[in-house]
C-alpha cells in the first residue's frame, strides 16, 4: 500500500494539518460530523478532501472520501464502501477502517440513522449489512439492494485529495464497481415495512437547509 503523501501537507498545511489531531477513527468521525451538510440540489457535486476542509462542508461521499483521506494518514488503505439502493432512493457512501482484525465505518449523514459503525464486524458483508434494516423511505419501505467491495482510492494519484475540480469521475466509477446483491429474487415481498417509531426517528436531522 502507498503511503499517504507527506507532500500534501506540506503543499497545504492550514488544512491537512488537522490531520495530525486525527488520530482514531472515533475523532475522525467526530469532525466529520461538525462539518456543515453539503446540501447540492439536483447537481450533485464531489469535492476534494482540499475543498471540504476549506469550505466546513460535505455530502456523504465527499465526508466519506475526507474520512478516507484521515485514515490514509493514520496508515490505513483509504476504502470507501458504497450502499446501493432503489431508484427513487439516494445511495450512502462510507469509509471502511480496520481495527483488531475488526471492520468498522465512518459516515457523512445528515440525519438520526446511517452513521459511524464500531469495528466490530468481521467482514465488509456483515458491516453493510447492519445498515440494511436502518435503510428506508418514509413510507417505511426498505430500499437498500446491494453493497460494493471495499474501493481503493490509493489506486488514484494525489489530485483525488487536493483537486478543485469536481471528482464525479470517482462517483463514477465507485458506482459501476463490484457490487454484491442482498436479495434474492422475490425476496423484495417479504420485507417487512419500518414501523412508525422508526420513520419518526429517521426525520431528525442534525442540519436544515438554510433558507435565502
Amino acid at each position: 500500500m502507498r503511503q499517504f503523501p507527506k507532500s500534501v501537507i506540506k503543499e497545504f498545511p492550514n488544512e491537512f494539518s488537522i490531520f495530525k489531531k486525527l488520530r482514531s477513527a472515533a475523532a475522525i468521525q467526530d469532525f466529520i460530523n461538525g462539518l456543515e451538510m453539503n446540501f447540492t440540489g439536483r447537481r450533485h457535486t464531489y469535492a476534494s478532501p482540499l475543498v471540504v476542509l476549506q469550505t466546513g462542508k460535505a455530502h456523504c461521499m465527499e465526508g466519506a472520501m475526507l474520512a478516507a483521506a484521515a485514515l490514509w494518514h493514520l496508515g490505513q488503505q483509504p476504502l470507501l464502501l458504497d450502499l446501493k439502493t432503489i431508484n427513487h432512493d439516494d445511495d450512502h457512501v462510507v469509509a471502511l477502517f480496520k481495527s483488531g482484525g475488526r471492520w468498522g465505518a465512518i459516515s457523512k449523514t445528515n440525519h438520526a440513522v446511517l452513521r459511524y459503525r464500531d469495528p466490530v464486524y468481521r467482514d465488509p458483508r456483515e458491516l453493510a449489512m447492519s445498515y440494511f434494516n436502518e435503510y428506508f423511505l418514509d413510507s417505511g419501505a426498505k430500499t437498500m439492494r446491494s453493497y460494493s467491495a471495499p474501493f481503493d482510492l490509493s489506486k488514484y494519484d494525489n489530485e483525488w485529495l487536493t483537486s478543485r475540480g469536481d471528482l464525479a469521475n470517482i462517483a463514477a466509477e465507485l458506482d459501476f464497481s463490484k457490487h454484491f446483491q442482498i436479495l434474492k429474487k422475490g425476496a423484495e415481498r417479504k420485507l417487512r415495512r419500518a414501523d412508525q417509531s422508526e420513520i419518526e426517528a429517521g426525520k431528525i436531522v442534525e442540519w436544515r437547509k438554510k433558507k435565502f
